[in-house]
């Protein structure tokens, strides 16, 4: 669906297992430089984990390419190095921090002060909310305000690819389009690379340019939105129209 030769990330053969227990069975997708790809499927699919593979959280065989680099079996910290941000599912925000100091904790392996000083505050004009509530307790924060600061904190890293796993999970329908608008704006805005695993597929469709669907560890279909909602038994499936 996509030439390897654009790809940000072109991943080949990929296995993935916890202990003897394997869940990705040789999948391969190819993720294009400022692109929006949505990773579908039903639970138990292999989403989490491919996300979980891509940042060296999980055992791998097979290759997964990031800018023509073989990063498979890096440590998690070489692939965030790399410009790889993770928001894994259930934010992980540091609660007992404040806004302020979270987004600061996402730019850790930053030098560039100033410039991370101009992002804070970039992060605020674009989740407005965060700036009203910048010296709140994570803790404090509604489920929708603390998904917005777990992105904007792995925006922190100005990553060149976006991991996001799940961002709908548990939030108002009103919320969620609204996450889904700004990840959309800052995909056009910083060229941000983005790979998104969602159960909400109307959503998830509405924003990309590319999507893989996921089953039982395999790819079973890929292509632009228009592909996904045309296929009558993956909308059936996924979308909850057609056969």
């Amino acid at each position: 669906m996509t030439d390897p030769a654009r790809s940000l990330l072109a991943v080949r053969g990929l296995h993935a297992a916890y202990g003897p227990v394997e869940v990705l069975h040789g999948i391969d997708l190819d993720v294009d430089e400022g692109r929006i790809l949505a990773v579908l499927g039903s639970n138990g699919a292999g989403k989490t984990t491919t996300l979980r593979a891509l940042t060296g959280a999980v055992d791998v065989r097979g290759s997964i390419v990031f800018d023509g680099d073989d990063i498979a079996g890096r440590s998690t910290e070489a692939v965030a190095r790399l410009g790889i941000a993770h928001v894994p599912q259930g934010r992980g925000t540091f609660v007992s921090f404040t806004v302020e100091e979270n987004l600061r904790l996402g730019g850790y392996l930053r030098r560039d002060h100033d410039a991370m000083r101009d992002d804070v505050r970039r992060m605020f004009e674009w989740f407005d909310v965060l700036g009203d509530r910048r010296d709140q307790v994570a803790g404090s924060l509604s489920g929708g305000e603390q998904q917005m600061l777990a992105i904007a904190r792995a925006l922190m890293l100005r990553p060149r690819l976006l991991l996001l796993d799940e961002p709908s999970l548990g939030l108002a329908p009103m919320v969620t389009r609204s996450l889904f608008d700004m990840v959309a704006t800052i995909n056009v805005e910083r060229s941000t690379t983005v790979v998104l695993v969602e159960q909400n597929a109307h959503l998830a469709l509405d924003i990309a340019h590319a999507a893989y669907v996921l089953e039982a560890g395999r790819i079973v279909m890929s292509g632009t939105p228009d592909d996904v909602r045309a296929d009558e038994a993956i909308a059936a499936a996924y979308l909850g129209y057609g056969v």
